[in-house]
């Protein structure tokens, strides 16, 4: 018996049904999903320490309970004193049963923690995905702040089988997505 997790139950029995009637789909099938979450880490400051790309990686992985990967530079820049190869991010993708987990943690324990949390301000891209910027990464409660030598930013985007932000914004809204009032 496999473990079917809390907001996956959730779409299948309350979102697809009132999406349906929302928006007028035919089918179920035409109902909009998560596809994947990805969830990226920009380090520049690994130029010049290598340490800070494996503690990010990491701690990364620990987010997001997969291992994460570290992206190399394509090409040499000048300008921020960058050799190609060298670390500048990190990523990870989620799909299916981890993505709903990352998901209930994200909506509600890890933004809840954020300071002066009034809600976020997601910007969608026109094709029904959301991204979100986490200015520090110590909001997860699997993160020990006592080990954590430098605090990190990232981007969580949702992607969507959505065609337009309304429907996707709809969407996480059901989810129970703490989006900003205007």
């Amino acid at each position: 018996m496999s473990y079917t997790p809390r907001l996956q139950e959730k779409y299948g029995a309350e979102l697809v049904p009132a999406l349906q009637e929302k928006f007028g789909y035919k089918s179920p099938m035409q109902v909009p999903k998560i596809t994947k979450i990805v969830i990226s880490q920009g380090i520049g400051e690994a130029v010049n320490d290598k340490k800070i790309a494996d503690s990010a990686r990491t701690e990364l992985s620990t987010i997001a309970g997969q291992n994460a990967v570290i992206c190399k530079s394509k090409k040499d820049v000048s300008n921020f004193k960058l050799r190609k190869g060298m670390p500048i991010g990190t990523k990870v993708t989620l799909r299916r049963e981890r993505m709903y987990e990352f998901l209930d943690r994200l909506i509600s324990v890890a933004l809840p923690r954020t300071r002066d949390f009034r809600g976020v301000q997601a910007k969608g891209d026109g094709r029904g995905n959301f991204t979100i910027g986490v200015k520090e990464h110590i909001i997860f409660p699997e993160i020990d702040i006592d080990k954590v030598n430098k605090i990190l930013g990232m981007d969580i985007t949702i992607v969507t089988s959505a065609d337009t932000n309304e429907e996707a914004k709809e969407l996480l809204n059901l989810f129970g997505f703490p989006f900003a009032k205007k």
